[in-house]
């Protein structure tokens, strides 16, 4: 069968104003995470829509992964098509939340609206504007090659934005992504249109607590400040922590820069009692605080082991129970991810290299995203390493206000992925 490009890339053009109508539709969904709104309802949009295209779907509900309640379940949506000829299968996979729209828009966060090119709203970017492309560019390859070898296949999934538990990795751990089922995997992250994202650095994320004794606020050398521990703990990192973090690099094409190097956030820290708010217009309670929590966000490099990651803090954490009086801390693991990158000289990364050398005349970058995705469940639940990130979208602008995403990047984006298909099911 003879896949001929030019066809694809005018089909694809003609589909512009669709392709818009598709974007600002799925925006106006406020598929919000958390607390996770209106899964559903993008589901079953969705859905219809696939079935017009000759799509058999099926809804899954993630029943008790994190988050899932009645009020609040956590729906995704798989779709199969089946070729006329033997072939591999490929298959489509983009996340239907999105974060909190936050303070500073200009535009209305959830009308998808198109100023002079551009699609804004929550989500436009940070991946509805990747899911919309891809359904077009499906859609106009099945319309020129409906006997096309092999499958297709999408899933749009819950939670991405949370850890993807009640996404990827639930389906994944029903085998959908079986390397005997699916050859391919494409996620339509905003990567930008003329990279490939082979993976991402790994991550840990743990709660450190430090424990002291109550007391009197006007007598506190009567107790023992959790507070003040915790201190000792946030000057360790800085003194000994962070400066061994920036000596540590790493090969990986890791995009930005800074994130070549280790890192560390604390993402949060609270101690002693809570104020009250209305009965007593916010006034502190009068006492030591007896516990103090924080939580580190740890991303790490292919070049170092999870357990030495661990290690690092624990030592830290060890060496102040024995040189400060009174010092106890507990560290609670939350959540683990070990960093992934795919071989840039696979077969799915060649079709998508060569198609985005064909389509936007570059050399593209393969890259490594800073920060994990699902392709972390696919390939460490579902054992399939054939994953790659490609979709359109400035990374940058993802989770901030006024976040957009151009159409003509969507529509060379979903070009790259039309004309990649007929190789990737050869």
């Amino acid at each position: 069968m003879n896949f001929k490009s030019e066809n694809l890339l005018n089909d694809i053009l003609s589909r512009r104003d669709d392709l818009i109508d598709l974007t600002q539709k799925l925006i106006k969904i406020p598929t919000l995470n958390p607390p996770g709104n209106n899964y559903l309802k993008i589901c079953e949009y969705l859905k219809i829509r696939m079935e017009k295209s000759g799509f058999t779907s099926k809804l899954i509900r993630a029943y008790d992964t994190p988050g899932d309640s009645d009020k609040f379940p956590r729906w995704n949506l798989v779709c199969f098509r089946e070729g006329g000829l033997q072939g591999k299968t490929v298959h489509f996979n983009g996340h239907t939340d999105v974060v909190e729209t936050g303070k500073g828009w200009t535009v209305d966060p959830f009308e998808g609206k198109c100023i002079d090119g551009l699609v804004y709203g929550r989500g436009a970017c940070d991946m509805k504007g990747g899911i919309a492309s891809s359904i077009i560019a499906v859609e106009s390859f099945i319309s020129l090659f409906p006997n096309y070898p092999g499958k297709i296949e999408f899933s749009f999934t819950a939670d991405e934005e949370t850890g993807g538990y009640g996404g990827v990795a639930y389906l994944a751990n029903k085998g959908y992504f079986s390397p005997s089922k699916v050859n391919s995997v494409i996620i339509p992250e905003p990567l930008n249109k003329d990279r490939i994202c082979l993976g991402h650095r790994g991550v840990w994320w743990a709660e450190i607590e430090t424990f002291g004794r109550i007391a009197h606020g006007s007598m506190p050398f009567l107790g023992d400040s959790a507070i003040r521990h915790m201190g000792a703990v946030l000057r360790e990192f800085e003194e000994k922590l962070y400066p061994k973090l920036q000596t540590i690099k790493t090969k990986m094409p890791v995009v930005p820069d800074g994130a070549k190097t280790s890192t560390m956030n604390i993402n949060s820290i609270h101690g002693g009692e809570v104020e009250q708010e209305e009965d007593f217009s916010g006034y502190p309670a009068a006492v030591v605080a007896d516990s103090c929590k924080i939580i580190i966000d740890r991303r790490f490099l292919i070049e170092e082991s999870i357990n030495n990651v661990k290690k690092d803090i624990k030592g830290l954490l060890d060496n102040l129970e024995t040189s400060r009086e009174g010092f106890k801390y507990k560290i609670s693991d939350l959540h683990e991810v070990i960093p992934t990158m795919a071989d840039k000289n696979s077969h799915l990364v060649s079709e998508l290299s060569n198609s985005i050398k064909e389509i936007i005349g570059v050399q593209p970058d393969y890259v490594i995203s800073p920060g994990t995705y699902d392709q972390k469940h696919i390939e460490r639940i579902g054992k399939l390493k054939n994953c790659v990130a490609y979709g359109p979208g400035i990374l940058d602008l993802a989770h901030q206000p006024d976040e957009y995403i151009s159409v003509d990047d969507m529509l060379d984006s979903a070009k790259v992925m039309a004309i990649s298909l007929g190789g990737l099911l050869k």
